[in-house]
């Protein structure tokens, strides 16, 4: 039988397969440039380790704290106790701002207790804050990266990047994208009928940052209400048996109570964990592109956001509106994350 010697169009065809191969698996292993603005809270605070948790995928430039939740004081202080339950005291945490732009301050201290956790015991951190302030950190840091390669995170009120892109509107060119926990449209506010937390406690910034052109995803209260705890996966939580898995256990049991009892759920959502799922494992939520607008208007549609969702209006699509996820996929990426911490 004749031997088929390879043509010269077989092997370009095998090369450019080769190519496109390596290219998308280099691709696949490029890991994440993150900053991580919050304002710990519960949900926070396991958004935090499950981040921590990920340092082949998220190399996490640091934490940048706001008020939101509780006071700045409190978020700094709960920011730094994720930091050290994690392991991760090399990460920076800067404090940001410590009240809305225009608003009266208001917090969540009905939902997170206090301290800003619910279900553990705080302490004061070994190690305390970085040098500086978070605003004048995301101007330097943005303005100095290289093109459109830092990713920010944003699981609580905009105030710092709003702050931050007005004083200095060319950082810009530093912003990848910015995931934003926040936000609702099919399923109503949270803090009022029409507004979730994070957008109420501070719209006039969710608006700075929207308008800035800034390439944006939104995971709303759409997506966090249906990615709900039940009692098998938290008790697989707590069956590792580490450290970390005790204190998100204690957070989430006690965290989820009120949102259960509120809306007559069989189980809470941990809205801002959702961000780090998305950032690790985009395929398990679906959502689409869509135009956005934030009210910051006084009355009773203060903070809502307004999604053209069927594109009646035909405006310009200005967000990915994150609609749908696997809530199995993400207590099962949370659990296995997890079980990596001590």
């Amino acid at each position: 039988m004749q031997r088929r010697t390879p043509t010269l169009r077989h092997l370009f065809r095998s090369v450019l397969l080769l190519s496109v191969l390596t290219a998308a698996s280099a691709q696949a292993a490029e890991k994440i440039d993150l900053i991580i603005d919050t304002d710990p809270g519960a949900d926070d605070v396991v958004a935090l380790l499950f981040a921590m948790a990920s340092p082949q995928e998220l190399d996490i430039r640091a934490l940048t704290t706001v008020a939101g939740n509780v006071r700045l004081d409190k978020t700094s202080r709960n920011a730094r106790l994720a930091r050290e339950w994690a392991g991760r005291e090399e990460i920076p945490v800067y404090a940001g701002a410590p009240q809305p732009l225009l608003r009266t301050p208001i917090y969540a201290e009905n939902i997170h207790g206090k301290e800003g956790i619910s279900g553990v015991t705080v302490h004061e951190p070994k190690k305390g804050l970085a040098e500086g302030n978070a605003v004048d950190y995301l101007i330097k840091t943005l303005s100095t990266a290289k093109p459109h390669s830092i990713t920010i995170a944003m699981l609580g009120p905009q105030t710092n990047l709003a702050l931050a892109l007005t004083q200095a509107p060319h950082i810009t060119q530093g912003i990848k994208e910015v995931v934003v926990m926040g936000g609702a449209h099919f399923n109503g506010g949270n803090i009022t009928p029409v507004a979730e937390f994070n957008l109420f406690a501070d719209p006039v910034a969710a608006e700075i940052v929207l308008k800035s052109g800034v390439k944006l995803t939104y995971l709303p209260l759409d997506v966090t209400h249906k990615i709900l705890t039940s009692e098998a996966r938290l008790q697989k939580i707590a069956d590792l048996k580490n450290n970390a898995s005790k204190v998100v256990g204690d957070i989430l049991n006690e965290y989820v109570k009120g949102d259960m009892e509120h809306y007559g759920m069989s189980g809470g959502p941990v809205h801002d964990a959702t961000v780090i799922a998305y950032l690790l494992k985009p395929e398990l939520f679906t959502g689409r592109q869509a135009n956005m607008v934030v009210d910051s208007r006084e009355g009773p549609t203060f903070g809502q956001t307004i999604v053209d969702w069927y594109d009646g209006l035909k405006h310009d699509k200005n967000v990915y509106w994150v609609e749908n996820g696997n809530a199995q996929g993400f207590f099962d990426l949370l659990t296995e994350r997890l079980a990596r911490l001590k």
